[in-house]
């Protein structure tokens, strides 16, 4: 059984987090500014903590609000859709598909329109969130999973595993006017870090790279601090583009951009990653429409 606050806290919320203000979220909702903070109050309560920094303005959400939003987001946003496709049973329902959010940006969506080309009247919808979301409730009909290993009680298919390494702008390169001849010459640039959200203490981090390094070359100083760092690999990836910096990325995430010349490898040395698995429900209807999606992903790589 799921424990969750009532219905209306939430959606109140929601809608709050999204229009950064309680009037805009209460004339959505039809309820007073008054109610919605009561609702907010309500949801304080329930999960310990303080959702929203009450400055007068702008509204800004707490540490916790900002983990909370995404999450109610997608889920408010997988109703709409379950409700939309209950309203139009004529039309066909197109195949909703989850992954990571950088997955989905930056590989993903860039080759949409070879699906297209090759499958016409096979509709899709790109669900792109870190969540995991709940394949059994019927949140999407097939996932791409990012773990060390597939997921248990799915039908799993693992379509290709990453590795990761310092990638940069070429432009950062040529404005230093030195080569990068060993790990330490990375150290003269600034270093780009993104949070795992899976807490996974082998993520392919900074650390982990420096450590790694250090293992070849022991008289190397791996004590340098970030000098920027963000909560979402997008963002991360975007200032790599900018030429702010250097990044441990997954190959498969930057392949375009490796391809295109956009981002080049900054040093050879590499760390494993995981594994990309396209994951469903067993005796899916939507079965037939998956394997031709799994049959695509492995060709296009």
């Amino acid at each position: 059984m799921r424990n969750l606050p009532p219905l209306r806290s939430l959606h109140a919320f929601e809608a709050a987090a999204r229009h950064g203000s309680f009037k805009l979220a209460a004339a959505e909702l039809g309820v007073t500014s008054t109610a919605i903070s009561h609702q907010i109050r309500l949801l304080e309560e329930t999960c310990g903590y303080k959702l929203f920094q009450r400055r007068p303005r702008p509204l800004l959400l707490t540490k916790a609000g900002a983990r909370l939003f995404p999450g109610l987001r997608n889920g408010f946003d997988v109703l709409a859709g379950a409700i939309a496709a209950v309203a139009e049973p004529d039309a066909r329902a197109p195949l909703r598909i989850t992954s990571p959010n950088a997955f989905a940006s930056r590989w993903l969506v860039p080759r949409l329109s070879k699906w297209r080309e090759e499958n016409p009247t096979v509709p899709l919808e790109i669900i792109g969130t870190d969540a995991v979301l709940d394949l059994r409730a019927g949140a999407a009909d097939v996932a791409i999973r990012y773990a060390r290993r597939p997921p248990q009680d799915f039908v799993a298919q693992e379509v290709f595993r990453d590795t990761f390494f310092p990638v940069c702008s070429p432009r950062l390169l040529a404005s230093d006017g030195r080569s990068i001849q060993r790990v330490a010459d990375l150290l003269r640039f600034p270093l780009i870090h993104f949070d795992w959200m899976n807490r996974d203490p082998g993520a392919p981090t900074w650390q982990q790279w420096l450590t790694t390094a250090r293992s070849i070359d022991p008289s190397l100083e791996t004590d340098k601090a970030w000098d920027l760092s963000f909560r979402e690999e997008l963002h991360a990836i975007d200032a790599v583009v900018a030429g702010q910096g250097i990044a441990i990325c997954s190959d498969v995430v930057v392949s375009n951009e490796l391809r295109s010349g956009v981002l080049v490898k900054a040093h050879p040395l590499s760390l494993p990653g995981y594994g990309f698995y396209l994951v469903a429900m067993a005796h899916t209807s939507r079965a037939p429409d998956i394997e031709t999606f799994s049959a695509w992903l492995r060709a296009i790589v």
